[in-house]
């Protein structure tokens, strides 16, 4: 078989790198841009491979298999390497991120707590950071620590390989904590190959194809979809790091246009960031019209951002036929479905007071209260995707939104060392049939003619005076109500007062207002006429468009709102700094 022509049906991940070693040693894997435009740093099959072996080497002294191993690297190629040299030892890899000084290191300790690695790996530099830190994370204390920017290559001779099968655990992949403290998912060899599979099929992946990430390495959709999505196709990707597209977007669209990607994405956010600040003045001489695959995920996916970003971007050859919608999560390894490459987007127009009430209703075109919802795609076709109510545990009919449950191959194991919340999660029956198990995914919606839609998140849902309400949907309205409101960075939720459920609203402003602001302001503690205008903006818009009167409304300064490692409002820990009157209101 031409390695060339066909992805390898390999049993487990390194027999998937080894064997592209042997047959495309010089063939280049990684290049990745340190400073997220033209400093390039690459990596070829064969120096993973034998990179990887050599920190298997040290792993396999001081690690039996099995043991876990704790990754905490800065964005980079040093963190590819030390993923596979976990694999290549058996060990079994926790990706992690480095704690920011200064700022509350707990995610780290509850992961180190929860999965107890018996060894760390990360660089020199971030390794020196870590040891300043250790006072405020005696977790730390407990790992035995290796520095693999350090090691001579030359061990790479003494790797033996591993009894490794596709039952092998490879990863724990920890979820973003977004309603609850992060948890691992065990994530096997047989998993990761049947999810990759798939993706390779529905993008229409050949060796021929090109990709640009900016993702984080250490979440789901960065790791599979940047890093071994492409080893399993065995075609080249350039990566950078979140922070550099974060602070210049335009650094994402001059990598596509620079090595003429077939393939990128993110989720809603990265194109409502790019809507945003991206100018026409910026967009001269890009050529986006080798970008095939524009995949779009891991939050709900918006209309109105479709058709601004395809209309901003299409004088470079962007086609909005390149948006890719689709849905997954760590629980399913990563891709639960999305559609054929160049099948349409599928669109829905519903009315809206029906969504509340968990009914699917098309809305007339007069019509004012309405919510536009993107497909999905469908499930893959060896797996099983069912819409369930959540009370009565049965099936709901096709006009109904309920629960989505999935099983199929690319489930995961379930929770590192948490038997109840595996069961509860991960061996969901149906009550009248007994048909099962199904992995609960707590994200609401509804299938129509096999196309998944996702409407909300089934523990975010906010109810008050009897009915349903998606955060996000508010939390959009919050953020199209005032252009200094930070886009991805409001939160929804309800707060119990006087007996009765009411609305609280948490916004971040753009540093411009700040500004503005503590020029204007002769005393803090009196609020600016532009306060309360962006204050009475959220207000207007939210009542106009639901029907719902705000009890509060706190303006945050950037940063200030609680995220997940992956960017997902934590809403449910907003509620509690909101309780407590812990947030860094302005």
């Amino acid at each position: 078989m031409n390695p060339l022509e066909h992805p390898f049906e390999a049993t487990t991940l390194v027999d998937l790198l080894h064997y592209r070693a042997i047959y495309q040693p010089n063939v280049l894997a990684y290049t990745f841009l340190a400073d997220g435009e033209t400093e390039e740093v690459d990596l070829t099959y064969e120096e993973l491979d034998r990179k990887a072996r050599a920190i298997a080497v040290c792993l396999q002294s001081i690690c039996p298999p099995g043991e876990r191993a704790l990754l905490i690297y800065p964005p980079g190629i040093d963190y590819i390497v030390a993923f596979f040299g976990c694999l290549y030892a058996g060990v079994i890899a926790v990706p992690a991120y480095p704690p920011r000084p200064n700022r509350s290191a707990t995610r780290l300790q509850t992961m180190i707590v929860d999965a107890r690695p018996k060894v760390g790996l990360t660089v020199r530099s971030v390794l020196a950071s870590l040891e300043r830190q250790k006072d405020r994370a005696p977790e730390l204390k407990s790992l035995r620590w290796l520095a693999t920017d350090n090691l001579n290559d030359k061990l790479a001779i003494d790797w033996q390989h591993p009894n490794l099968s596709g039952d092998t655990l490879a990863f724990l992949q920890y979820t973003s904590g977004s309603t609850a403290e992060p948890k691992g998912v065990a994530i096997a060899h047989q998993n990761l190959l049947h999810n990759l599979s798939w993706i390779y099929r529905r993008f229409e992946h050949t060796p021929n194809s090109k990709g640009v990430i900016w993702l984080p390495l250490y979440h789901d959709m960065g790791l599979i979809g940047g890093v071994l999505q492409p080893l399993y196709g065995g075609f080249p990707t350039v990566l950078m790091s979140p922070l550099m597209f974060l602070q210049s977007p335009i650094r994402w669209l001059q990598a596509i246009s620079r090595y003429r990607a077939t393939t990128s994405g993110g989720p809603n956010f990265a194109y409502n960031l790019v809507s945003r600040k991206v100018t026409p003045d910026q967009l001269v001489n890009l050529d986006l019209s080798s970008w095939g695959v524009a995949f779009n995920g891991a939050e709900t996916i918006s209309y109105e951002i479709i058709e601004r970003f395809s209309t901003l971007l299409e004088p470079c050859g962007f086609r909005r036929e390149a948006f890719y919608p689709c849905y997954g999560m760590a629980e399913a390894t990563l891709f639960i479905s999305g559609g054929q490459k160049t099948a349409p987007i599928a669109y829905k127009k519903l009315k809206a007071k029906a969504i509340e009430k968990h009914r699917v209703l098309p809305a007339s075109d007069g019509e004012v209260n309405f919510r536009i919802v993107v497909g999905c795609g469908q499930s893959l076709p060896d797996q099983k995707a069912i819409v369930v109510n959540p009370e009565t545990m049965t099936r709901c009919a096709h006009n109904e939104v309920g629960e989505i449950w999935v099983s199929g191959a690319s489930i995961a194991r379930g929770y590192w060392n948490r038997p109840e919340e595996t069961e509860r999660t991960f061996c969901a029956y149906l009550a009248d049939t007994g048909e099962g198990p199904f992995l609960r995914t707590g994200d609401l919606g509804f299938i129509e003619d096999g196309e998944l839609f996702i409407t909300g998140r089934l523990k975010d849902t906010i109810v008050i005076n009897g009915r349903n309400y998606y955060p996000q949907d508010i939390e959009w309205t919050v953020e199209q109500s005032h252009s200094l409101i930070r886009p991805n960075c409001s939160a929804s939720f309800s707060v119990e007062m006087e007996g009765e459920e009411r609305l609280v609203i948490l916004a971040e402003v753009e540093r411009s207002y700040r500004k503005r602001r503590l020029e204007a302001d002769s005393s803090p503690e009196s609020p600016t006429d532009a306060s309360k205008a962006l204050i009475q903006a959220i207000r207007k818009a939210v009542l106009q468009q639901y029907d719902l009167q705000v009890y509060d409304v706190l303006l945050l300064k950037p940063g200030a709102l609680p995220k997940t490692s992956s960017g997902k409002i934590q809403r449910h820990l907003c509620r509690t700094h909101y309780l407590a009157g812990t947030l860094e209101v302005l």
